[in-house]
């Protein structure tokens, strides 16, 4: 089980991504197309092209973390849009918002500290 915590850094793919993509598939995706390091500790979050699940990928020290979320209704209402950005840096909270379906640009949470 990996703890979502207010230090960690999330990186969405804004590209849509084949879900039969496996661990080594979707690291080779955060180094070539994110141009980003996988085992930086980093959590990676991308989605289908049908916004039904979304895919979470991380490295704890150890090894990789791949979760998935598929939705049994519906589709995952918000995505950041931008025609140009490759990837984009949520914060964790809006991530957990954004597992449960919710829209982070609309939710309402404390100050941060």
């Amino acid at each position: 089980m990996i703890q979502i915590t207010a230090q960690m850094r999330v990186f969405l793919c804004m590209q849509t991504v084949d879900f039969r993509k496996g661990i080594d598939s979707l690291a080779a995706v955060c180094r070539n197309y994110l141009d980003m390091d996988p085992m930086d500790g980093a959590v990676f979050v991308f989605r289908n092209r049908n916004r039904t699940g979304l895919r979470l990928l991380t490295y704890d020290g150890q090894g990789f973390w791949l979760c998935s979320k598929r939705l049994s209704k519906g589709k995952f209402r918000w995505w950041p849009t931008s025609e140009e950005a490759v990837k984009s840096s949520i914060l964790p909270r809006d991530l957990l918002t954004l597992i449960w379906n919710g829209n982070p640009a609309k939710a309402e949470f404390s100050e941060e500290w």
